[in-house]
């Protein structure tokens, strides 16, 4: 079995973090490892002459953009293994006029997103956001709360937007909840593979006019920046919610303000357009949204299983055997 000199290029904090003993020990199993094992600059002479004998790449967040003289500069480089999610930041038309295999960890990178959309969603039902702002203002009658019928995840409607590996995850784990219906709305997915997955296959304006919470799980593409307008926001119910935890830029950020500031829909953003807000921003100081800054994705110890299914990629690629996640441009295309 071939071992190929690997070398890993992502940031000091990145390589810290991804990479500890028993990663490192994987790593060293499949691998050989020169002089630099990792480093965030392809453009010194020392890492240059490691180049010239480089194999594969392990990636993640800080990689610089492999472009043509980079990869001049590696003339023997086959795969990137990418230890995080998109590898839109660091690929050039270059990596693929090279033929060179690019794998993603983005499906382990889905698992803690739709666990925090999960988490949203029920505090959604409950409007737990809500009557926690509510209550920094003013005591909140406790019993009077007790009464109201509209903080439940029972009977719910649920809307998701976009199909994709985090949307179908989120769908998955929505049936720990007695919902009405969950429905779905992409043009592009298969509604056998909706329905297998406990959803329902529908156009996107019967998804808002039906949905009391609304997932949004779109890929960052110019064409669907601003998918979710003033139009679309108008077609949901009063009192539904608007959960985001794709990209900001999937929604009109001036519209949904409006909808939020008027009290006709509440808000759950992970994600949003400019990121951070600006400081005049309303969003922020209203009591029916809340805002986190970015961390439904992988932090923390969370960031070690996509260094788990990057070595996986490596670990198959010595063997042989096909990639699990592989990424190609017309992959790139239509996802993150």
């Amino acid at each position: 079995m071939h071992r190929p000199e690997a070398l890993l290029v992502m940031r000091p904090d990145t390589y810290r973090l991804q990479f500890g003993a028993e990663e490192l020990r994987r790593l060293r199993a499949l691998a050989e490892l020169g002089d630099p094992v990792w480093t965030d600059d392809l453009d010194t002479p020392r890492v240059r002459a490691r180049l010239a004998e480089t194999e594969v790449l392990l990636t993640s967040w800080g990689c610089p953009v492999l472009t043509e003289e980079r990869l001049d500069a590696a003339p023997k480089l086959r795969a990137v293994f990418h230890c995080a999610g998109s590898v839109r930041p660091i690929v050039s038309d270059a990596v693929w006029r090279r033929d060179v295999l690019v794998t993603s960890a983005a499906e382990a990178n889905a698992t803690p997103v739709a666990e925090y959309t999960l988490a949203a969603i029920i505090f959604a039902g409950k409007q737990a956001h809500v009557l926690a702002a509510q209550s920094r203002l003013k005591p909140v009658d406790w019993y009077a709360v007790g009464d109201r019928e509209d903080l439940s995840n029972y009977g719910r409607t649920i809307g998701i937007v976009g199909f994709s590996r985090i949307g179908r995850r989120v769908l998955e784990r929505l049936r720990a909840l007695d919902t009405a219906a969950v429905l779905v709305a992409d043009p592009y997915a298969d509604s056998e593979a909706v329905a297998a997955a406990g959803g329902q296959l529908v156009e996107l304006d019967e998804v808002l006019k039906r949905s009391e919470i609304l997932s949004l799980h779109l890929p960052e593409l110019p064409q669907t920046r601003g998918s979710i307008g003033a139009r679309e926001l108008a077609l949901l119910p009063d009192g539904a919610t608007v959960v985001n935890t794709a990209r900001g830029s999937v929604i009109d950020t001036a519209a949904l303000e409006r909808e939020c500031a008027s009290g006709r829909l509440n808000a759950i953003l992970d994600v949003t357009d400019p990121e951070p807000l600006p400081a005049d921003s309303l969003l922020p100081s209203l009591p029916n949204v809340m805002i986190t800054p970015h961390i439904a994705g992988s932090l923390g110890t969370e960031t070690r299983r996509m260094s788990a299914q990057a070595l996986s990629e490596l670990e198959r690629f010595v063997r042989g055997e096909a990639p699990l996640d592989a990424v190609t441009r017309e992959v790139l295309a239509v996802s993150a």
